[in-house]
């Protein structure tokens, strides 16, 4: 497996290992012991067990996000894209981080998988149609732990690759950075 560091402290961009033959490819998209190597390897602790899987289909401008989950409900997330291509946002809302408030943007397709550790918000944009994306989380969805930023919040002043056609009413209403409850 392939372990790329990003800007942020606790967001990986991981691409699997692919053989290829005249059958086609393989890969090994999740092992727990390489997961929690390439994590050691970049001075991060295990996150302990995936406990939910999510999946979405999304149409080419669709903008999900920016989610997260307050503690004790944050989320690791194991992100990854199935089919089509999507841009994903990770904005690290850690109070005591040196990157406070900084966000990072990854294209991902293909096996490549983006890892978010917990105190981050993530969002993405389905860049082509009928995009699917999926991915584990370390912590159950809790509605009374749910929380949005804004996506174009000016203070985070995150450059989309392309205009968001489509967002839920909910996202599309999320306080902004100021206005959000984040963590210690």
């Amino acid at each position: 497996m392939k372990v790329e560091a990003t800007a942020l402290h606790g967001v990986l961009l991981l691409s699997p290992t692919r053989h290829d033959d005249e059958r086609g490819w393989f890969a090994e998209s999740f092992s727990v012991p390489a997961f929690e190597a390439a994590l050691r390897g970049a001075g991060l602790a295990a996150p302990g067990p995936f406990v939910q899987d999510n999946h979405s289909c999304s149409a080419a401008g669709v903008l999900r996000g920016l989610h997260y989950q307050l503690p004790p409900h944050a989320q690791g997330k194991l992100v990854r894209v199935l089919r089509g291509a999507s841009w994903h946002v990770a904005v690290d809302l850690r109070r005591s981080s040196p990157t406070w408030a900084q966000w990072v943007g990854v294209e991902l397709r293909g096996l490549q998988q983006l890892w978010i550790g917990p105190g981050f918000a993530h969002g993405f944009l389905a860049l082509e149609d009928a995009t699917e994306v999926a991915y584990k989380a370390t912590a159950l969805y809790a509605r009374g732990a749910e929380r949005a930023i804004v996506w174009n919040d000016p203070a985070l002043a995150i450059r989309w690759p392309a205009a968001a056609r489509l967002l839920s009413a909910r996202d599309a209403q999320a306080p902004s950075l100021s206005h959000s409850t984040l963590f210690p």
